[in-house]
């Protein structure tokens, strides 16, 4: 068997134990597929933004020997005021010469200050939470910045928003290396959604969504049951029991987009993972999660990810062959 992905957290002083957080508990709920090591620039405590400080078992040492490093994401610090400027502090900056060449990179939230700061994110496609967006193309104008996704994936370094695009980015990474079986049950496990695409917007100023006995939740699930169905907006509303203009206003509310955007993820979602589970060809597949023709299943999986059905399970295979390796 192989080993394990060993992924080490990097914590800075002033670090948010939130985020921090996450790695551990969504890499953790794989199985041993992952082994996760928090780390601080030269083994000792850091301060947080709450009220406690955090002692970890590593140093940089860790560093050496990941196959993935994530920088947490970190607030207002006398230790951290430094890093948000072009440069890094030397303890950082000796931290970070110890990875490895060809080691996969990510940052949560703020994260992204430290991998721009130190040039690798120059040229580059990247995110961090919209509040700061504007002091980071201030400080990085090299890095091409999109404040409002929830993630970038750019192969070798992947960035994240705020918050809980931290679950976003570290599911993204278990279905990127083990498929969508083994990130949907770490999901279960963790009671999050277990899949949120990277451009979906942030969700900035987001109303406070209604309580579940006068929302869409329900409707959600019984769309979900039958995605292989021509689904209408008029069939959603009418199974929620509300007029048309309402429904849609209250499920924008709630998820943050059209309930036809919505279904058009979900069906992508489920096509992704049958062509990663099955040998079903294409148009079949199609059928099952309710689009019209294996063409219609092309233009959206290609809107949505860049590729074809066909090149997407080659690559997705090819991937998994070499985690295996």
């Amino acid at each position: 068997m192989a080993s394990a992905h060993r992924v080490a957290v990097l914590a800075l002083d002033g670090v948010y134990p939130f985020e921090l957080g996450i790695p551990s508990r969504i890499f953790g709920a794989t199985d041993g597929l992952y082994e996760v090591l928090t780390c601080t620039v030269d083994g000792r405590p850091v301060r947080t933004t709450a009220d406690f400080a955090i002692t970890v078992d590593h140093g940089p040492e860790a560093l050496r020997t990941a196959d993935t490093v994530v920088i947490a994401s970190f607030g207002p610090s006398p230790g951290v005021a430094e890093l948000v400027t072009p440069g890094l502090p030397e303890p950082i900056a000796a931290a970070l010469a110890l990875i490895r060449p060809g080691t996969r990179l990510v940052s949560i939230c703020t994260g992204a200050f430290v991998l721009a700061a130190a040039g690798l994110l120059d040229g580059r496609p990247a995110t961090t939470h919209w509040q700061t967006a504007e002091r980071f193309r201030s400080l990085f104008p090299k890095v091409d910045l999109d404040p409002d996704v929830l993630f970038v994936d750019d192969g070798d370094i992947l960035t994240s928003a705020g918050a809980a695009s931290g679950i976003d980015v570290c599911l993204h990474l278990v279905r990127k290396d083990h498929g969508s079986k083994v990130a949907n049950r770490a999901a279960r496990r963790c009671v999050v959604p277990p899949w949120r695409e990277g451009g979906q917007a942030q969700y900035i100023e987001q109303p406070v969504p209604r309580t579940a006995r006068d929302g869409t939740a329900a409707t959600r699930q019984w769309a979900l049951e039958r995605l292989h169905e021509p689904l209408v907006l008029a069939d959603l509303a009418q199974h929620a029991r509300m007029s048309l203009r309402t429904f849609a206003r209250r499920f924008n509310d709630e998820v943050g987009m059209s309930p036809g955007r919505w279904i058009v993820q979900q069906r992508v979602a489920r096509a992704r993972h049958l062509l990663e589970s099955s040998e079903l060809p294409v148009d079949e597949i199609a059928g099952q999660v309710g689009f019209a023709t294996g063409t219609s299943l092309r233009q959206h999986l290609h809107a949505a990810i860049g590729v074809s059905p066909l090149a997407y399970r080659r690559t997705f295979r090819t991937e998994q062959q070499s985690s295996r390796g």
